[in-house]
């Protein structure tokens, strides 16, 4: 028997993902399902046997695996499941679950946490997108939530007012999609829904070591701006790990909301009444006039005209097939859905049906569509209301195949050429002039955060919504608590004048952000997303590939090492110098394979990439949620 678990770990992936841990053992001994058994000798129960043919109890340290696939566990959920970024997060949408509200209310109350457990990456006036699956219909759909740059931005301005301080805010957008999902799918009240988060941020929580580091990391920037240092650098320092750190005007802010939706359902309105009572407080009210207020004070561009034309938008997700599995994700102004398709669609041309997870030949593929999607992607994704985007030509399995042509299936390629998409689509536009390089134009980091949820009933909402930069705009707007977006930093918007997605007033600024949605035959089969910029994209395409190829689990599907495409200075540049970046959990023998293929291959840490929070569902009507280790995520079922 002890042979056995010898051959089973010889056919684990030798690239650092590995055999069988003890967890495995345990589970396959109970099920008896692969002849690993319970010792019954007369040294008792569980006792190792010393003989060649010895069964080791799974508890035995020497029954321990030497590496494992995963270090954490997939979690049931037979009446819904959360995972999130942060375990109090996770904890307060089970909560709402808990007491009868849907996966959108579950949303909004985890999202109005993460405000205050990661307060760099998330905020009611952040922006992003979500993916909602409808178990009635069987149809996905997406929600639009990123805002457009003020109307009185000056398009002259130096590139960097845009990364940072009063400038750099850009119309908040969150709340309106909260509100947006709860009249749509949701059950409760904004009081219940906003209760956990306003608890936390009036009485405070244990502030986790890695945001204090992330505080300290910011210590000086956040100095700039008084309002956002009187919350954030208490008494001029940044608090120590555990402190407990509270935010009393952004409870107040939530509570003027819900006391707005509560004199509408207390004077006799309807649910739907009441939460838009909310969001005009918020877009023309009381909270859109002390935003205006205080940028008008300070010499920034918001005002509250911004805030009342914001809007958020309902719309078709872009979607694809992939091995005969529906692949659903968000349109522009996202350009990650359309990489996640169109990667899928890239690879799907080349037979991988020989190559197990981490085969450098796979990961060479994987990164040469990465590149050839993102070409295009860059040069043609804007803001729809503005440009027009091809999508049924980058769609299209006709383009994919020509595309997919140029790929050595053995060897790197340079940054490639632009697509003409006019065979394909003929209202497409035609391609872009070549662009020259400006004296600034490094793509700019971005902070975010994502969580999936899954409810008894089979509605499934995966949100992934982003400050931007860390702290966004770095900006507390006066007495509200909440922090702005800088969405129109670079990497959001194009340092080229030339390109589509050159910041302009009342544009929206293009982000990466893509939540997921993986169906067959109108059935749920996978939902999940991720924070990282510009690895966005790439971490959910791989995850896919581990999901539908590999046939991993959703805890061993987010827990395999990932890789990275870097480009210098950026992905809008023709001829950009193009850096593969792998968890050094892939190994050596891996990265030089890969370097003789003539890829750059950097080593980064071995939980580098990325943040995945996912759920998979099977046909027997398990629902199986899992979390990253790569950041402070948690998953949560019941």
């Amino acid at each position: 028997m002890k042979t056995k678990v010898k051959e089973a770990e010889k056919s684990a992936p030798t690239t650092g993902v590995a055999e069988p841990d003890r967890r495995t053992m345990l589970k396959l001994a109970l099920a008896g399902s692969a002849g690993v058994g319970l010792s019954a000798c007369a040294g008792g129960a569980g006792a190792a046997n010393t003989g060649t043919d010895e069964v080791l109890a799974p508890d035995a340290p020497e029954a321990g695996a030497m590496e494992v696939k995963s270090y954490r566990v997939e979690v049931p959920g037979p009446n819904g499941v959360v995972s999130a970024g942060h375990p109090l997060a996770s904890s307060a949408g089970l909560r709402i679950l808990t007491q009868g509200g849907s996966a959108a209310d579950a949303s909004v109350a985890t999202m109005a946490v993460l405000n205050l457990v990661e307060p760099w990456a998330s905020s009611i006036a952040g922006n992003g997108f979500g993916t909602v699956y409808d178990p009635e219909s069987g149809d996905t759909i997406a929600l639009k939530y990123g805002g457009a740059a003020p109307m009185a931005l000056d398009p002259a301005s130096d590139p960097e007012v845009y990364d940072w301080g009063v400038k750099a805010a850009t119309t908040p957008g969150a709340f309106g999609g909260w509100i947006a999902l709860m009249r749509r799918y949701g059950r409760l009240s904004l009081k219940e829904v906003f209760a956990p988060a306003i608890e936390y941020a009036r009485k405070g929580h244990p502030m986790d070591p890695s945001i204090a580091w992330v505080l300290d990391y910011y210590r000086e920037k956040i100095a700039q701006n008084p309002t956002t240092a009187a919350i954030f650098l208490p008494g001029g320092e940044p608090p120590e790990p555990r402190a407990i750190l509270k935010n009393p005007d952004l409870a107040n802010t939530f509570e003027q909301l819900v006391d707005a939706e509560q004199k509408v359902l207390a004077s006799g309105g309807d649910r739907d009444t009441a939460l838009k009572a909310a969001l005009d407080y918020f877009y023309t009210g009381p909270i859109a006039e002390e935003v205006d207020r205080f940028f008008r004070e300070v010499g920034g561009w918001l005002r509250k005209e911004d805030m009342a034309a914001y809007k958020a938008e309902w719309a078709p997700t872009v979607s694809t097939t992939y091995r005969g599995y529906g692949v659903h994700s968000t349109p522009p102004t996202s350009r990650g859905g359309l990489e996640v398709c169109m990667q899928a669609n890239l690879l799907e041309q080349f037979d991988i049906s020989g190559m197990k997870y981490g085969d450098p030949r796979l990961l060479h593929l994987q990164a040469e569509a990465i590149k050839f999607a993102k070409a295009d992607i860059y040069a043609y994704v804007a803001d729809p209301k503005f440009h027009t985007t091809p999508l049924t030509g980058m769609l299209s399995k006709e383009y994919a195949q020509d595309r997919a042509a140029l790929i050595a299936p053995r060897m790197s390629s340079p940054f490639p050429p632009v697509t003409d998409f006019r065979p394909y689509d003929p209202s497409a536009p035609a391609p872009p002039e070549p662009i020259t390089r400006t004296p600034d134009d490094d793509a700019r980091f971005s902070d975010t955060a994502s969580l999936t949820v899954v409810d008894g009933e089979g509605l499934a909402v995966v949100m992934t919504t982003t400050l931007g930069g860390g702290f966004g705009a770095g900006v507390v707007a006066g007495r509200t608590g909440f922090l702005l977006n800088n969405g129109m930093r670079l990497g959001s918007t194009s340092p080229y004048p030339e390109n589509p997605n050159f910041v302009a007033p009342g544009q929206i600024p293009i982000l990466n952000n893509s939540p997921v949605l993986v169906t067959q035959n109108g059935r749920l089969h996978a939902a999940f997303g991720t924070p990282g910029g510009e690895t966005i994209g790439q971490s959910e395409f791989q995850v896919l590939v581990n999901l539908l190829d590999h046939e991993m689990g959703i805890q061993d599907a987010i827990e395999a090492p990932r890789f990275s495409m870097k480009a210098d200075p950026n992905f809008y540049l023709a001829g950009a110098a193009c850096t593969l970046q792998l968890e050094n959990r892939f190994g050596a023998s891996v990265a030089d394979t890969l370097r003789a293929m003539g890829h750059d291959v950097s080593m980064v840490g071995p939980l580098a990439i990325g943040s995945i929070q996912g759920a998979r569902l099977y046909e027997n009507g398990a629902v199986m949620a899992g979390a990253d280790p790569r950041r402070m995520a948690m998953a949560a079922g019941f």
